[in-house]
C-alpha cells in the first residue's frame, strides 16, 4: 500500500505547485493583452496599410494585372513589416473583364437605367438585345412561375436587401444574384436584371458573383441600382408593358495563376502549431476595395505585427493568410485547404476579417463544448473593448468557413455591418468609408484573440458533432 500512497501525495504536491504557476501565467498573459490593446488603439498602422493597398494598387479583380500588382504589394509589405517567413502559393483563377454595360427603357417611358454587369456574366449580342420585362418579387417566385410567363423576356428580380447589424439581410436576397440567370434561362428568358444587393439609395449598382450551369443556356446578367429598380418597378405598376434595351460586352479570357500570400511570426515553443488570421487580397473592380477587403488585410496584418514585436513571442505561430480570389468563389481558400491538408491538425484556431471596418461588438467561437467556458475566460479581456461574449456556433468568415469541416476550431469576431451593404461591391467602396478609430479597435480585438489563443493550453478539439 505504500506505493499508491506515495503516488497520491506526489500527485497532490504537483497539483498544488501547478495551480499558482497556471494562475501566474494567466496573469502575465492578461498583462500582455492589456499592453497590446493600448498599443493597438493608439496605432495608425492598420490605416496606413489600408491606404497603401487602396492607393498604390486600387481595384484588384482576381486574374487581372492589378491583382498581380496586389500580390507583389502584399509580399513586399509583409517583408517590410518584419514577418519571419513570407511566401506565396499558387491559385488557378478564371480571367473575366467587365466591358461596358448599358440599359435603357425603350417604351413606354424612354430613359436610361444604370446597371453593372454581374461577375462572370456573358455578353449580349454585339448589337445588344431588346425585350419586354417580367418582374418577380423573389427568386422563389421566378422558380414557381410558368415558362410562358418568362419566355423571350428580360427577368427582373426585385427583392430588397434588409439592413441588419450582422448583415443577415444579405443571405435572404443574394440568391437572386447568384442563381437568377440559371433559373431565368431555364424558362427561356433572354437576360436577367436584379435589384442591387445593397441597402443604399445611391445610383451606384452593386456587382458580385453569379453562376451558370452546364446544361442551361447562358444569358447576360446585371444589377440595377436601387433607385433604378424603384423606377422600373414604378413603370411596371402602371399596367403597361415595359420594353428594355440591354447591351453588355464582358469577356471571359481563360485561366491564369494568382497567389495566396502568407506571412508568419514563428511561435516560441510550439512553432508548428498555427493561429491563422485571414483576409482576402482581391476585390471587385468598381471601387478601390477599401472595406472589402483592404480593411481586413490591414487588421490581421497589423495585429500579427504587434504580436511579433513582443519581447517574448507567444507559444504558437501567428500565420496571416491573404487569400486570393475570394470574390469569385473562395478559390484561394479552397486551394489553401488542399495545399495544407496534411497540416490541418496543426491549426489550433482560425479567424477572418471580411466584413468591413465597423467596430467589433461580439465574439463567437466554435470549439469543443468542454473548453468553452475556459475559452471565454481567456478572452475576457475583450470586454475592455466593448466586445460581448457570443455563442459556440461561429463559421469563421469567408475562406475560414471552409476549415471547420477539416476539424479546425474557428472564431467569428463580428463587426458592426449596419452600413456595410451601402458600399459593398460598388464604386463607393473607397478609403473614406474606413473610420481609423474603428479600425484600430478591430486590431486591438484581433491582437487579444490571437495572442491568447497562441498562448492557450486548452484542448479545443474535437468540434461539436452537430456543427461539423
Amino acid at each position: 500500500m505504500k506505493k499508491p500512497t506515495l503516488l497520491f501525495f506526489s500527485t497532490l504536491l504537483l497539483s498544488n505547485l501547478l495551480v499558482p504557476l497556471v494562475a501566474a501565467t494567466e496573469h502575465t498573459n492578461q498583462a500582455v493583452v492589456s499592453e497590446l490593446q493600448n498599443n493597438a488603439l493608439k496605432s495608425d498602422l492598420a490605416y496606413k496599410i489600408a491606404e497603401s493597398l487602396t492607393v498604390e494598387v486600387g481595384p484588384r479583380l482576381a486574374g487581372s494585372a492589378e491583382n498581380a500588382l496586389a500580390v507583389d504589394w502584399a509580399e513586399a509589405k509583409l517583408k517590410s513589416l518584419g514577418f519571419d517567413k513570407v511566401y506565396r502559393e499558387p491559385v488557378i483563377v478564371p480571367v473575366w473583364q467587365r466591358g461596358e454595360a448599358n440599359a435603357s427603357v425603350i417604351a413606354p417611358f424612354p430613359q436610361k437605367l444604370v446597371i453593372s454587369a454581374l461577375g462572370g456574366s456573358v455578353a449580349t449580342p454585339p448589337a445588344g438585345l431588346q425585350a419586354k420585362v417580367v418582374r418577380f418579387d423573389t427568386l422563389a417566385a421566378l422558380i414557381a412561375a410558368d415558362t410562358a410567363q418568362v419566355k423571350d423576356k428580360i427577368v427582373f428580380i426585385d427583392q430588397k436587401t434588409e439592413r441588419h447589424q450582422d448583415g443577415s439581410g444579405y443571405g435572404k436576397s443574394v440568391g437572386g444574384r447568384v442563381n437568377g440567370a440559371v433559373e431565368a434561362a431555364r424558362k427561356g428568358a433572354v437576360a436577367v436584371l436584379i435589384r442591387s444587393i445593397g441597402t443604399d439609395h445611391d445610383r451606384l449598382a452593386h456587382t458580385g458573383l453569379m453562376h451558370y450551369q452546364e446544361d442551361v443556356p447562358r444569358i447576360p446578367a446585371a444589377a440595377l441600382t436601387n433607385p433604378d429598380a424603384n423606377q422600373l418597378d414604378a413603370m411596371l405598376r402602371r399596367g403597361q408593358e415595359v420594353t428594355l434595351s440591354l447591351k453588355m460586352s464582358p469577356k471571359s479570357l481563360g485561366n491564369t495563376t494568382t497567389y495566396n500570400v502568407i506571412g508568419e511570426f514563428t511561435g516560441s515553443s510550439k512553432p508548428d502549431e498555427i493561429v491563422l488570421l485571414g483576409a482576402h487580397l482581391d476585390s471587385w473592380d468598381e471601387g478601390t476595395g477599401a472595406i472589402d477587403d483592404a480593411a481586413g488585410v490591414a487588421i490581421v496584418t497589423a495585429a500579427a505585427k504587434m504580436i511579433g514585436e513582443l519581447p517574448q513571442r507567444p507559444a504558437r505561430t501567428i500565420r496571416v493568410v491573404l487569400f486570393a480570389a475570394e470574390e469569385i468563389g473562395l478559390l484561394g481558400g479552397k486551394a489553401y485547404v488542399a495545399q495544407h491538408a496534411n497540416e490541418m491538425a496543426k491549426h489550433y484556431i482560425a479567424a477572418e476579417s471580411d466584413f468591413g471596418a465597423g467596430r467589433i461588438y461580439r465574439a463567437d467561437v466554435r470549439v469543443n463544448e468542454t473548453a468553452l467556458s475556459a475559452v471565454w475566460q481567456h478572452l475576457s479581456g475583450l470586454a475592455a473593448l466593448n466586445v460581448a461574449q457570443g455563442n459556440n456556433g461561429a463559421r469563421g468568415g469567408s475562406e475560414v468557413s471552409l476549415l471547420p469541416t477539416e476539424g479546425v476550431p474557428v472564431a467569428s469576431l463580428r463587426q458592426d455591418g449596419s452600413d456595410y451593404f451601402d458600399y459593398h461591391h460598388t464604386p463607393n467602396d473607397t478609403l473614406d468609408k474606413i473610420d481609423p478609430a474603428a479600425l484600430a479597435q478591430n486590431v486591438a480585438v484581433y491582437t487579444t484573440f490571437a495572442y491568447q489563443m497562441a498562448q492557450s493550453t486548452l484542448q479545443l478539439r474535437p468540434l461539436p458533432q452537430a456543427q461539423q
